[in-house]
């Protein structure tokens, strides 16, 4: 189940969403290519952000250095899809100035609980997956009804559903809580703190926005829609031939 692309694309040239993009492609290409683990490692303890460290008084910068780091490409393409699919339409919403420090502090915010699940925890955490959690609890605010499409992926076929986004927002913040819980601080590899942190974030800075905008009178003119003519995808079918099963 992966989230691959909304109805609504912005009305206008999403600048700050692109600069975001272009920063941690470039800050990824900076650092990864070349380095050994072991000097990844290294770096990642330095620059990323580590409960432990902040608990003595050091490397407050790495709460903001940590959001552009991530740790593999896959970690990389995830976040700035998600980043591309949620971001245009909220930063139109918000202007260019008021959606960048939106971001910020939501993954502040993200980082800040992620330190307090485990303010013992040496394990460096990086990945702009905080802050962008907090844009997608934006996004769940000004665009509840808004249509996503979603890669369903099975063994031999997969199939794109469009989802209105409060489900598909709705399942994955819940993933993250009930993964949060289930999983020791020291154990596994995904921030879910982080995730549910800047996501409850997100929600919050965004509820100015949305009382300006009329509130719930912006959901009657909008639908729960961005308020653009939105664009029509057909849902895609694999290619690959069902093969049933007989009995003999």
């Amino acid at each position: 189940m992966f989230p691959i692309r909304d109805h609504n694309p912005s009305g206008r040239t999403p600048y700050v969403t692109i600069a975001l993009i272009a920063i941690n492609i470039l800050v990824f290409l900076g650092y990864f290519l070349g380095k050994t683990d072991l000097q990844l490692n290294i770096f990642f303890f330095e620059w990323g952000l580590v409960p432990a460290r902040l608990m003595a008084g050091e490397g407050y910068e790495t709460v903001l250095t940590s959001m552009f780091l991530h740790a593999g490409w896959m970690h990389l393409a995830g976040n700035m899809l998600f980043l591309w699919i949620y971001g245009d339409n909220l930063e139109e919403e918000m202007g260019h100035l008021g959606f960048l420090l939106f971001y910020l502090a939501a993954g502040v915010a993200a980082a800040g609980l992620q330190a307090a699940a485990d303010l013992s925890s040496q394990i460096p955490m990086v990945g702009a997956s905080g802050a962008i959690a907090g844009v997608m609890g934006g996004y769940l605010l000004l665009f509840p009804k808004a249509k996503v499409d979603v890669l369903f992926i099975f063994v031999i076929f997969f199939r794109i559903f469009a989802i209105p986004a409060w489900i598909v927002l709705g399942i994955w913040f819940g993933i993250q809580l009930v993964s949060g819980f289930a999983t020791p601080g020291e154990e596994g590899g995904v921030a879910y703190w982080a995730h549910a942190g800047g996501f409850m974030a997100g929600l919050v800075l965004t509820i100015p926005v949305w009382l300006r905008r009329g509130a719930g009178g912006y959901w009657q003119a909008t639908q729960g829609h961005p308020p653009h003519p939105p664009t029509q995808y057909e849902a895609a079918r694999s290619n690959i031939p069902l093969i049933p099963r007989r009995r003999d």
